[in-house]
C-alpha cells in the first residue's frame, strides 16, 4: 500500500490521541467507536476515566450495557468483572475461587486515558506524541463547556479543515456571522512539525450574532492530526476559547467533538451564552460539509483539487498531518510500498 493510502493512514492514526466521549457522559458505561474499534468508556468508583474493549472475552457480552464496579466494569451477561486500568479479569461469579479461573488470565484490552478540555482522550497503540496542552491558555482561568457531539459522514481531516477554513464564512455563516467579507487577507503562517498557527484580525460585523463583542484577534493553533483551537482576544473585552477535535470512527466517518470556554476576564456573556452562539455556527456547517466529495482529504493524490492562497492554513495542516504519518511510519517500522492500495 502507498504511504498515504487509507489503510496506511488508519494504521498511523492508531498512534495518535483522539476523543471518545465527553467527561459529563461517562457516569455509566458508554459505547464508542474509534478507527473501527469498539470501545467502552466509563468512570470507575474512584472517579478515574477508563477506556477498554467493548465486548467481554467470555461470551461477547456488551460491556456498554454493564455496570461500574470498584475499579472496573461488570459484564451484563455472566457478571465477569474487568479492571479498567489493566483489563484483567477480577471476578467470575460462577467461580468464586480465583484459583479456578481459566488459564492464561482472561482479559480485555485497556487503553491509556487523558481527560482534558472536558473530554476523554485515548490512543489505540503506543502514542507517538503527547496530547497537546496549548501554551496560550496556560495562564487563563477558563470556564469550559463541552458541546453536543456531531456525527458526520466525512473524514476527520475534512472536518478539521472546515474548522480552520476562513473562505467559507460569507457563504455558510451569513446567519450567525452576518455580512462578513468573502475576502481572505494574506496572513503569516507558522508551521513546525505537527503544529500550524496564524493570527488574523476579525472586525466587528453589523448584524452578526457576535457583533456586540466588537473587533477581535483570532489566534488559530492546529496540532495534527486532529486538534484545532482558536483563542479570541477582544482586548479590554477579554478572551474566549474554541476547540475542535473530530474523532475518526472510520476512514470516512467521524464524530465532531468540540467545546468552548470563556476566560474570567470575558465581558460579553457567560460560557453558556457563547456555547449557544457557537452551536449555531456548527449547525450551519453540518448540512454543507456533510455533502462534500471526496469525503476525506485526499492525501494519496488520487483526487485532483485546485487550491488558492486563501487555503494556506488548510494546506499547511495537510503537510503537518503527512509529517506526523511519516514520523510514525519511521518510528514503528511501517514500510510502505509504492503500489497504491
Amino acid at each position: 500500500m502507498s504511504r498515504y493510502s487509507k489503510a496506511a493512514l488508519q494504521q498511523a492514526y492508531h498512534h495518535c490521541w483522539f476523543v471518545v466521549a465527553r467527561s459529563q457522559d461517562i457516569s455509566k458505561p458508554k459505547a464508542a467507536v474509534l478507527l473501527g474499534r469498539d470501545l467502552v468508556v466509563f468512570r470507575d468508583k474512584d472517579g478515574q476515566a477508563r477506556v477498554t474493549d467493548r465486548y467481554c472475552v467470555h461470551r461477547g457480552g456488551d460491556l456498554a450495557g454493564g455496570e461500574v464496579c470498584d475499579s472496573g466494569v461488570r459484564c451484563p451477561y455472566h457478571g465477569w468483572t474487568f479492571d479498567g486500568g489493566s483489563g484483567k479479569c477480577t471476578g467470575i461469579p460462577a467461580l468464586p475461587d480465583a484459583s479456578k479461573f481459566p488459564p492464561n488470565a482472561p482479559a480485555i484490552r485497556a487503553y491509556p486515558v487523558i481527560e482534558r478540555f472536558a473530554h476523554i482522550w485515548t490512543c489505540l497503540e503506543e502514542p507517538m506524541f503527547d496530547l497537546p496542552n496549548p501554551p496560550e491558555i496556560q495562564n487563563l482561568e477558563l470556564d469550559w463547556r463541552a458541546a453536543a457531539p456531531i456525527p458526520m459522514d466525512i473524514g476527520f481531516m475534512a472536518a478539521t479543515e472546515n474548522f480552520n477554513d476562513m473562505a467559507h464564512f460569507a457563504f455558510v455563516h451569513a446567519g450567525s456571522m452576518g455580512n462578513v467579507s468573502p475576502i481572505v487577507d494574506s496572513m503569516q503562517i507558522h508551521r513546525s512539525g505537527r503544529e500550524v498557527s496564524t493570527t488574523i484580525f476579525y472586525p466587528r460585523v453589523e448584524g452578526s450574532e457576535f457583533s456586540s463583542m466588537g473587533d477581535s484577534w483570532m489566534h488559530y493553533h492546529v496540532y495534527a492530526p486532529g486538534l484545532a483551537t482558536i483563542l479570541y482576544d477582544y482586548g479590554e473585552g477579554g478572551h474566549r476559547y474554541l476547540v475542535d477535535f473530530p474523532s475518526p470512527v472510520g476512514p470516512e466517518k467521524c464524530i465532531v467533538y468540540w467545546g468552548s470556554a470563556t476566560c474570567s476576564d470575558f465581558k460579553h456573556g457567560t460560557a453558556d451564552d457563547i456555547l449557544a452562539l457557537e452551536t449555531k455556527v456548527f449547525e450551519e456547517d453540518t448540512p454543507i460539509v456533510s455533502k462534500i466529495v471526496p469525503k476525506e482529504v485526499p492525501l494519496d493524490g488520487r483526487v485532483r483539487e485546485f487550491s488558492c492562497s486563501a487555503d494556506i492554513v488548510t494546506l499547511n495542516y495537510r503537510r503537518a498531518v503527512m509529517d506526523v504519518v511519516d514520523k510514525i511510519q519511521e518510528r514503528f517500522g511501517y514500510v510502505q510500498s509504492e503500489a497504491a492500495e
